[in-house]
């Protein structure tokens, strides 16, 4: 079998004492065969469709132990490689032997293995298999951030997931700035400087999927703080059905997005999943026929088919002069990252005026309150009730484990807060192996709409305050206190994380 085909062949295990249980990760990789499992003396093995029997003869050869073959769809296999391959508990057990004097300064600048997978390298280096490690721990356990942070005492690696921190990771201080060079050789950032941020970004595959990663460093006292913000693609572009909006917020949504002009405004803290529903919105916009331009800070992810610029402050690219310059490309569509300013805002609303449907974030706790936002810009009442076509607020909060949560009844102060009757049936965490023990699994979001119909576009041009508006928009439909009250009787979260939303205020009916 070598012989007819010998650039198959693997080489055998150095140690011929045993059996080497397992294929080389760029064979399996390649060729598209991969272990799957091995019990009582039998294998198992995936081969991706479309893949070369004949490579079965090499395998044979090389495990000496029957097995049985499953032929496996690409994006099934590549999820096949990612889990058998990947990094499992490397980064603690590197951690554990960087000793003093061991990190050589030599190590950091040996490049990224050429193929830029991370499960793909074979290289020794402590450091380098210390970042791998660290980074694919994240990705398979589904963390957004990953904070390295020096102190005197040590190197702290916290992991932000579903939206909380944990500690996952604490080094010698001497690591620190060998961890750090690392990284901005891998985002291709300047080594020598260390007095001021700079930003970056790594490109990656693990097993095959792609991911970017965006890095951030920031000086401080005991060195430089890094954050990497890990940008999956996987999850970047889904559809307005699976954002768990309610009825009533889809269909505002969907009817605003149906309209040939105005401005479509989503609000809400940072973290809070604006960008997402935004991607979601400008999918569904996305058909052909249409010119979609975008001016982002920064620009996270790339979308086929849209026109993206990315805001850059020290050349004079703000938003406003990038919407100024993309509403000369003749454009049906139009997304800015955010409205911060008067200048901006007032952009927006002419594009809205001649014709254009803008989308945007603003930074409100709700959404009655963009559009007072939108009034301290000083925008005249009468255009801003004439533009605007809807505005949604949103938050995020963990779901809870379906495996393993557990119905109790709900204490009177929780009952009182989140205006249940008491007794109710609630849910809490327990923890199982397939949350990690947390409770929780992934985040859900919480929607609140407003439609701009004839009533609100006439109490905004009359200055109606807050209140005025909010007794209209909600008199049939849910404000964010009431969606994530209704998360907690569906047992899809709990009374602690939906009153973490709410504000202080007297609960109202939904």
């Amino acid at each position: 079998m070598s012989g007819e085909r010998a650039d198959v062949a693997i080489e055998p295990a150095a140690d011929t004492g045993r059996i080497l249980l397992d294929l080389p990760y760029a064979f399996a990789k390649n060729r598209g065969i991969v272990l799957l499992q091995h019990e009582s003396g039998r294998l198992k093995i995936a081969m991706r469709k479309g893949a070369d029997p004949a490579d079965l003869l090499e395998v044979r050869r090389y495990l000496a132990l029957p097995f049985d073959v499953e032929l496996a769809e690409p994006a099934e296999f590549d999820r096949f490689l990612s889990d058998h391959y990947a990094i499992d508990g490397s980064a603690a057990t590197v951690a554990g032997s960087l000793q003093a004097g061991n990190a050589d300064d030599d190590l950091l600048v040996s490049g990224l293995p050429s193929a830029d997978d991370l499960l793909d390298s074979a290289d020794d280096a402590p450091v380098i298999r210390l970042i791998n490690g660290i980074i694919t721990e994240a990705i398979r356990q589904g963390a957004s951030d990953i904070h390295i942070e020096p102190y005197e005492t040590g190197l702290v690696v916290r992991m932000r997931q579903d939206g909380v921190l944990q500690e996952r990771l604490r080094m010698p201080p001497h690591v620190a700035p060998v961890v750090v060079s690392r990284i901005k050789v891998m985002a291709r950032l300047d080594i020598a400087e260390r007095r001021v941020p700079q930003d970056g970004r790594i490109s990656l595959t693990l097993g095959g999927k792609q991911v970017d990663v965006r890095v951030s460093t920031l000086p401080s006292r005991a060195g430089e703080r890094v954050v990497l913000r890990i940008l999956d693609k996987d999850n970047a572009f889904i559809s307005l059905d699976l954002l768990g909006m309610s009825d009533n917020a889809r269909s505002v949504i969907s009817s605003a997005l149906a309209e040939p002009n105005g401005i479509i405004l989503v609000t809400g803290p940072t973290g809070s999943g604006k960008t997402t529903t935004l991607y979601a919105c400008l999918k569904q916009l996305n058909d052909g026929k249409r010119n979609i331009l975008t001016v982002e800070d920064p620009v996270e992810y790339a979308f086929e088919g849209v026109g993206q610029t990315q805001v850059n402050a020290k050349v004079g690219m703000t938003f406003a002069a990038g919407l100024r310059a993309i509403l000369r490309q003749d454009p049906d569509v139009v997304m800015v990252g955010e409205i911060r300013d008067r200048e901006t805002a007032e952009i927006a609303v002419q594009a809205a005026l001649t014709g254009h449907l803008v989308l945007s974030t603003v930074h409100t706790n709700d959404a009655i309150g963009a559009i007072t936002r939108m009034r301290d810009f000083k925008i005249e009442p009468f255009l801003l009730a004439s533009t605007l076509r809807a505005v949604i607020a949103q938050r995020l909060v963990r779901r809870l484990c379906p495996d393993c949560r557990e119905p109790v009844q709900a204490e009177a102060g929780a009952a009182a807060l989140l205006g249940l009757d008491a007794g109710s049936v609630i849910h809490r965490p327990v923890g199982c192996d397939k949350c990690g023990h947390t409770g929780y699994q992934g985040r859900i979001g919480v929607f609140e709409a407003i439609k701009i119909d004839d009533t609100v576009r006439r109490y905004i041009g009359n200055g109606g305050d807050e209140a005025i508006i909010a007794r209209h928009v909600f008199a049939n439909s849910p404000n964010l206190a009431a969606a994530a009250r209704r998360l907690v009787r569906d047992g899809e979260t709990t009374a602690e994380e939906a009153v973490r939303i709410m504000r202080s205020e007297a609960p109202t009916d939904a």
